[in-house]
């Protein structure tokens, strides 16, 4: 499934094709602060992103890129700036005259929030709401066609139209439609300069909406840029793993043009991270010679659960202490790109990586071996490393591994995102401090969101969540449902966990 993007141009930078994969990066900074977007930009650009995105929720933001993009001018740095859209289409055809990038959501460009509610439509009216779109995008088209400026279709697990969702299901169908949806109107009007995006909390639906997506733009003859990333990832270590798993199961696949990863934490920390899971799976280049095929879901009527096994003195024990005497495929790490279904992959996999480095090794295994994982085909996982990382936290990354393709889960996923300049409220604070009030429970999803644009969407598939609503207020959701509005900041967390609390005691 190995796809060959064409190249396209974002000011002075070039993606696609057999250019190296390009790294990028976004400001949590309020885009009216001129000095403080400024110095963010600068830290990004200084740790190695070769693009910088800033949020533009309203048109005074859209404007205020241009001083943001004079400073930096002004400073020495070249490097293009994408403005990132939601719900108005306003600020969009403002930036789209300052930056060299607009990224837009098929979801709510044109389109209200989504209330999860059916929209039964029948095809002519479908047509219609298609045709409808178009109207409100050709402005924007003509805005870009005059300035040279690049237009991202992002689309987002969490932010599918009702549309969408009633024909197609919050899926990772649904979400390769939307944004083929957009991208045939852009490519109607002669307009070519395109990247698009398929991101989601879960690696699993990011994984399978980014094949999907390759194989309709191969029928339909389009070879734009993509651009990966998963929504979410959270901070510190598990954000790093669960970032790997989904970004190098695609590159290993020839997939993907430019990366984003996605942390709570400071946008610059970012970059590292990023370069590292490229060269896990494709050395420095950052392409890899000879893609490896997908690897197909294992079929069975069985629950899905791999073990976790030691090896000493080549003797491997599971979980139990008891000897495990079936298959073992034990591999040279650099080796995992060339392993595919056709081996004895169906025993324990046993990768042997030589790694001092705690961080590093914790990409470079996500890196290569999330897609063995998400495909769910290992019986079980057996760490062995011949550098200095030793002992338990071997078996402890074998868990996070899989606790981060979902394969099974031993303690609470939580879901928080990267923040940005519409964020309500201190998240990285907010996290660690959910993080220390709940980790008592297990098997649970929990998502911390900075705002409502991805939050209900993605709390689809979390348990509950925590929500900036506005200055200092909190939405505390069940699902996607929000049981309590606008409650103080100071009392938020204390109000989720007694519902916590409330709701298991009814089980």
């Amino acid at each position: 499934m190995s796809f060959k993007s064409q190249i396209i141009h974002i000011g002075s930078l070039s993606m696609g094709g057999e250019l190296p994969v390009r790294v990028q990066s976004m400001t949590n900074t309020d885009t009216l602060d001129t000095d403080a977007s400024v110095r963010q930009c600068i830290r990004i650009i200084e740790a190695g992103g070769e693009l910088v995105r800033l949020t533009a929720q309203g048109v005074r933001e859209a404007e205020n890129l241009a001083n943001i993009k004079k400073e930096l001018r002004k400073a020495g740095f070249v490097t293009p700036l994408c403005a990132d859209i939601h719900f108005n289409p306003a600020a969009a055809e403002v930036a789209a005259r300052l930056v060299e990038k607009v990224r837009i959501n098929p979801g709510n460009y044109a389109d209200k929030r989504a209330s999860f509610i059916r929209q039964e439509l029948i095809e002519s009216e479908y047509r219609g709401e298609i045709e409808r779109i178009r109207e409100r995008l050709l402005p924007l088209i003509k805005i870009c066609t005059a300035n040279g400026t690049a237009v991202r279709i992002g689309v987002n697990h969490g932010s599918l139209s009702d549309r969408i969702m009633t024909r197609y299901g919050n899926t990772p169908e649904g979400m390769a439609v939307s944004a083929i949806e957009f991208l045939k109107i852009f490519r109607g009007e002669g307009f070519n300069n395109l990247v698009v995006s398929m991101k989601s909390s879960d690696t699993r639906i990011m994984v399978e909406s980014n094949r999907i997506l390759v194989r309709m733009l191969t029928e339909e003859g389009m070879h734009y840029p993509i651009h990966l990333g998963i929504t979410e990832a959270g901070e510190g270590e598990d954000g790093r793993i669960i970032s790997a798993a989904g970004i190098g199961t695609l590159l290993a696949e020839g997939i993907g043009d430019t990366i984003r990863v996605s942390l709570t934490e400071a946008p610059e920390k970012e970059i590292p991270v990023a370069r590292e899971i490229i060269r896990s799976i494709a050395g420095t280049s950052g392409r890899m010679k000879e893609p490896c095929p997908p690897l197909q879901y294992r079929r069975t009527k069985d629950r899905y659960i791999p073990q976790i096994f030691s090896e000493h003195d080549g003797i491997f024990r599971d979980e139990q202490g008891e000897i495990y005497r079936d298959e073992v495929l034990t591999v040279n790490a650099r080796e995992l790109t060339g392993c595919n279904e056709s081996q004895k992959i169906g025993g324990v996999l046993n990768p042997v990586f030589n790694e001092d480095d705690f961080g590093k090794l914790c990409i470079h295994a996500a890196s290569l071996l999330g897609r063995f994982f998400i495909a769910r085909l290992p019986a079980g996982l057996c760490i062995t490393n011949k550098g200095k990382v030793q002992g338990e936290v071997l078996r402890n990354l074998a868990f996070s591994i899989l606790q981060a393709t979902e394969a099974r889960i031993t303690r609470t996923r939580y879901i928080s995102c990267p923040t940005c300049g519409r964020t309500k409220f201190n998240l990285e604070e907010a996290v660690r401090r959910l993080k220390a009030a709940t980790a008592h429970l297990t098997g649970m999803k929990i998502a911390v969101m900075g705002c409502v644009v991805n939050g209900p969407g993605e709390m689809a598939g979390a348990d509950y969540g925590y929500v900036g609503a506005a200055e200092g207020k909190v939405h505390i959701y069940r699902g996607t449902e929000a049981v309590m509005k606008n409650v103080p900041e100071a009392e938020a967390l204390d109000r989720l966990l007694e519902l916590i609390k409330s709701d298991q005691a009814k089980r």
